[in-house]
């Protein structure tokens, strides 16, 4: 469905057409959509990617045989806007399921909480997505972009940055490896967690072992969703149950209405592989969690484990490069806030940058940039805190924290005024 309240046009800026180049390091979801706003911009840019990218084409199945075998995003508004910005959004709809509700409560205790999209006055509160057709419609789309050029089986072995560039080599295993160099006004580097530019530049992390782990899967159940997502809190670790649409998706909204979930199970580093292992003993326990506020857990698909670890780049500028996306900031996934936090990042820096060209200034400019990871500084900060907070405060064991937490959200759910600036702040409208 479209976001109704969005006014942002589909249609490319080519104002900007410049033969200034930018380098973007990994190629994942993060770095597939900045090029795509550069090239909304008029900006060229090569994407490298170490992974090799499959073929696909506009006429391929969209259809998965496997359709409970998957991982999923959660789609602010805020995401959801930027994408329709870019004119992609109308391609990636038919795979998405928005979210109507949130409810929030803890196993065994009084504090509840719900969030309603009628009450808010808001179209959805964001959009819940495969990451398999996210995926592939951001491949696809750059794939067709002609300012986009990919490259991947691309290994990067070194950055050097000049006066008035930057120079990337990197190792290409097509039928036989060889080494190339590219050169470029500025190095953007997307390359994730264990990012290899963000090594070879010698800027170093501060990283937090939460000493869990994530198990990511989806579900069915015997209830449709209705477009609710919950969030429990339960002594074997916090949950989230995202609503998904029917596997094939076709943008109709009787797709919208089926019975499969997404599901974030955060539990204890160690006890993952009983999770794992045994369907039944997965659905039993999300069972007891749940009660019947989901219905009957019925079927589980494959699952995977994710340690989760908080990384946050010691800075995200160094000379003509930037450091982006899970590179910069790799978070706990309980909020949902990751992504959505990677694609405003990403938004700011494109427009900045076009701004520039409009100016007929260089894009790699080092104050440019610097002025960009200072406007985006309060942002980051903010869902940082905000995710930790989540974190720690409701797996925190100590009664009084418990009683704590639970007065918290008996609070939120009642008081005036303060869904609105939740709601708003989690919907990534307030930046």
């Amino acid at each position: 469905m479209h976001n109704t309240d969005s006014t942002l046009s589909n249609s490319k800026n080519i104002e900007g057409i410049t033969e200034q180049q930018v380098l973007i390091a990994g190629g994942g979801h993060v770095g597939l959509s900045f090029a795509l706003l550069l090239a909304h911009h008029g900006i060229a840019s090569t994407l490298l990617e170490k992974n090799s990218y499959p073929t696909i084409s506009p006429n391929d199945d969209s259809k998965r045989s496997h359709y409970l075998d998957s991982r999923n995003t959660a789609l602010s508004r805020r995401t959801v806007q930027i994408y329709q910005e870019i004119g992609l959004w109308a391609e990636l709809q038919s795979h998405a399921c928005r979210i109507d509700a949130v409810q929030i409560s803890e196993q065994g205790s009084f504090g509840r909480a719900q969030l309603n999209k009628a009450k808010e006055k808001v179209e959805s509160f964001g959009q819940v997505m495969e990451n398999a057709w996210l995926g592939r419609k951001l491949l696809l789309a750059a794939q067709e972009e002609p300012l986009i050029t990919l490259i991947d089986h691309a290994n990067v072995t070194a950055v050097e940055q000049q006066r008035d560039g930057v120079t990337l080599s990197f190792s290409y295993y097509g039928e036989e490896a060889h080494e190339q160099q590219l050169q470029a006004s500025v190095l953007v580097a997307c390359d994730g967690r264990d990012s290899t530019v963000r090594e070879l530049l010698n800027i170093g992390t501060t990283t937090y072992d939460y000493e869990q782990t994530a198990i990511v899967g989806v579900v069915e159940t015997d209830k449709p969703h209705e477009h609710v997502a919950i969030e429990r809190f339960s002594p074997a670790g916090p949950l989230a149950v995202l609503p998904l649409t029917d596997p094939e998706g076709d943008g109709n909204e009787d797709y919208q209405k089926g019975n499969r979930r997404s599901v974030v199970w955060v539990c204890p580093k160690g006890e993952d592989t009983q999770y794992l292992d045994d369907d039944a003993h997965f659905l039993a326990t999300l069972q007891q969690a749940f009660g019947q506020r989901a219905g009957t857990f019925v079927t589980a698909g494959r699952r995977g484990a994710y340690p989760l670890t908080r990384v946050l780049a010691d800075k995200q500028v160094a000379g003509r490069c930037v450091i982006m996306g899970n590179a910069a900031h790799t978070l706990h996934p309980v909020a949902g806030q990751g992504f959505n936090l990677c694609m405003r990042d990403a938004h700011v820096l494109a427009q900045m940058m076009s701004a520039q060209v409009l100016r007929g200034e260089d894009i790699g400019d080092t104050q440019l940039l610097k002025r960009y990871e200072k406007a985006r500084v309060s942002d980051q900060k903010r869902v940082i805190r905000f995710c930790d907070a989540v974190v720690h405060g409701f797996t925190h064991p100590n009664p009084a924290v418990k009683l704590a937490r639970n007065v918290a959200l008996v609070a939120f759910d009642k008081l005036p005024n303060i869904k609105p600036l939740v709601a708003n702040y989690a919907m990534g409208l307030k930046s």
